[in-house]
């Protein structure tokens, strides 16, 4: 189990970039992001550009009709439910 943490972005699309804005002051570069819901439209956000480990879950990917950024990977519930066993925390930012 990683000391990082888990940010999980489940924003309406309105209060996204004040969240993106919240994570900014919190994040590590060991830490991972999943944005979910509306948040994934978020995702070509300059704050989402430069992170490493962020996620989109797949059934949330379909909104984006394959318009993923290159750095956002797409997982299923089950790699989605492994990444959560692997961090100590998860965060859910609303």
């Amino acid at each position: 189990m990683s000391d990082a943490n888990l940010y999980l972005i489940q924003a309406s699309f309105d209060s996204t970039a004040t969240i993106l804005a919240e994570l900014n002051a919190l994040y590590a570069p060991q830490d991972s992001v999943v944005l979910m819901g509306d948040a994934v439209l978020h995702q070509q956000h300059p704050l989402c550009a430069q992170l490493d480990k962020i996620y989109v879950l797949e059934n949330d990917a379909e909104i984006l009709n394959g318009h993923l950024a290159e750095n956002v990977q797409p997982i299923n519930y089950a790699a989605f439910a492994t990444l959560c066993l692997a961090h100590q925390r998860c965060i859910s930012l609303k």
